[in-house]
């Protein structure tokens, strides 16, 4: 059932999920949407959602602390952060507790999400040396050139289901760590985990109204778009929405950098080690139940004879996935986020079947043993899957992988050079020429060479290209820098006592 079809049978006695503004928890907000446990289908929690009062104090709070902030020393911020990544490393159990309960993920795969997070958080603790400008002495005669990089004010980020502590750490310890404040709006369906996340940082010294959290629905998204103080919003999610908030953004004068959906092809090459990349599918397909921007979705191989082995291969350790709630550290994957997400990923495999594709294993109708309410699907095969059928063409966000067969590694390039998307890909194989022309010539963001989860270190960038992402700037790394902040250029002279200069009516040059 959706939260709305279920608010009447929501426990008036559930925990309320409220906002974080200025330092301290707010509870104000009389509407609520119901957070549930995707194992068992049950209602655990109610979610308040932000009125214009809730939003204009969070406005309010960040608008405050940015002068003060915005002026403390870059070392001093970055000794806030590193005390910052202790508390979430003290706190990891207690936040990967609410992911899995909220999210429904294993615990190993909600520990490694947060393993991430602190990455950036780590990355973003040496912001005293990512922040130096660039100088010039003597750019022209007695003339010196300087460029800072000064903080743009208020920012807000807008995040998804899928990482519910990773993705804001994508973006709110490098903008914080820039010197400017932030404003997260997590998504509705797992918001506890940012919750705890934002008392750790004022454990940690972080001024109030430099972090705050607003919980909420679309119209706290719009809320945020449309105020004119937040000068930058980041967001993770759909390409549909993404593409949305990127055109309403822009329009009100932001700067904007919205990620957006994916459909990552895997190729297997006839000389990959087979086995090796079975293995590596398995994870990048099912993990995370395929909730995954970055989940392998189509698995493109080259020539019949390494199809023929790689589905035989997938076919045994897909039934041999273990499924079940994600608290259980036994299991492999665990529910889907929500009802709905299961009906539509049935539907698409409806569809598979309807457009001619072989479905080698139906992961459709399972029931977990005491969990028989819960959001849970098995994993799911397709073989004999073509370019023009939409299991091949959409971004399905399950445990479905599609095999494709092909002739020739050109072929493979051309289907995903082809794709609206390019966020990852990857190649197995062990001819070096064939790995640097591939990754040479694909049009897709990050790519992996026997490597299926190409996910940047924090000191890369993540981002995709075509309908991957809208906006100029990647998320996290070197290029959080450039998006939040604004360079400014300084050329100075001083001239001598006694220096004359004439006046000059040409352009100045060297």
């Amino acid at each position: 059932m959706s939260s709305i079809e279920s608010a009447e049978t929501a426990s008036p006695s559930a925990e309320i999920i409220g906002h974080y503004i200025g330092g301290r928890e707010v509870q104000a907000s009389a509407n609520t949407l119901d957070v549930f446990n995707p194992a068992s289908g049950e209602i655990t929690k109610r979610l308040a959602c932000a009125d214009a009062d809730v939003v204009e104090q969070a406005i309010f709070a960040a608008n405050n602390a940015f002068p003060s902030w915005r002026n403390t020393p870059p070392q001093k911020r970055a000794q806030i952060l590193f005390r910052f990544k202790i508390l979430l490393e003290q706190s990891a159990d207690a936040i990967c507790q609410l992911i899995t309960a909220e999210h429904g993920k294993v615990l190993d795969d909600a520990r490694g999400e947060l393993g991430r997070g602190i990455e950036v958080v780590e990355y973003a603790c040496g912001i005293s040396e990512l922040l130096k400008g660039e100088h010039s002495k003597n750019a022209g005669p007695d003339i010196d050139s300087w460029s800072e990089f000064q903080p743009l004010g208020i920012v807000a980020g807008i995040t998804p289901f899928n990482f519910p502590a990773m993705v804001p750490m994508w973006m709110f310890p490098m903008a914080i760590a820039c010197g400017n404040t932030f404003i997260l709006k997590p998504s509705e369906r797992d918001p506890s985990a940012a919750l705890l996340i934002a008392r750790l940082f004022t454990e940690a010294g972080l001024p109030e109204g430099v972090f705050n959290v607003v919980n909420g629905d679309r119209s706290v998204v719009e809320m945020l778009l449309d105020d004119s103080r937040i000068q930058a919003v980041s967001f993770v999610g759909s390409t549909a929405i993404a593409e949305s908030i990127y055109q309403r953004a822009s329009n009100t004068g932001k700067r904007v950098q919205a990620l957006g959906g994916a459909k990552n092809h895997a190729v297997i090459m006839p000389d990959a080690d087979i086995t090796n990349a079975v293995n590596a599918l398995m994870g990048a397909a099912y993990g995370s139940c395929g909730e995954r921007c970055m989940a392998i979705s189509v698995a493109v191989c080259v020539g019949e004879e390494t199809a023929d082995q790689v589905v035989s291969q997938l076919e045994r350790r897909v039934r041999a996935l273990k499924i079940g709630p994600g608290t259980d550290t036994n299991n492999d994957m665990g529910p889907l986020i929500s009802k709905d997400a299961l009906v539509r990923i049935n539907a698409y495999i409806e569809q598979g079947l309807e457009q001619g594709a072989e479905l080698v294993v139906d992961g459709r109708g399972l029931q977990v043993k005491g969990h028989e309410q819960g959001y849970f699907i098995g994993g799911c095969l397709f073989d004999e899957v073509s370019e023009d059928m939409s299991i091949y063409s959409d971004e399905i966000f399950g445990p479905v992988l599609c095999v494709v067969r092909v002739k020739y590694l050109d072929q493979a390039m051309t289907l995903i050079n082809n794709h609206e998307y390019g966020n990852g890909t990857c190649i197995f194989t062990r001819d070096g020429a064939a790995a640097r022309y591939f990754s040479d010539h694909i049009q897709v963001g990050m790519v992996g060479i026997n490597v299926a989860l190409p996910v940047p270190v924090a000191s890369h960038s993540f981002g995709g290209w075509k309908r991957s992402l809208f906006g100029d700037l990647s998320i996290y790394g070197p290029d959080s820098i450039r998006f939040y902040t604004r360079r400014k250029t300084m050329t100075q002279k001083w001239p001598f006592d006694g220096d004359k200069e004439d006046a000059r009516f040409s352009f100045p040059s060297n």
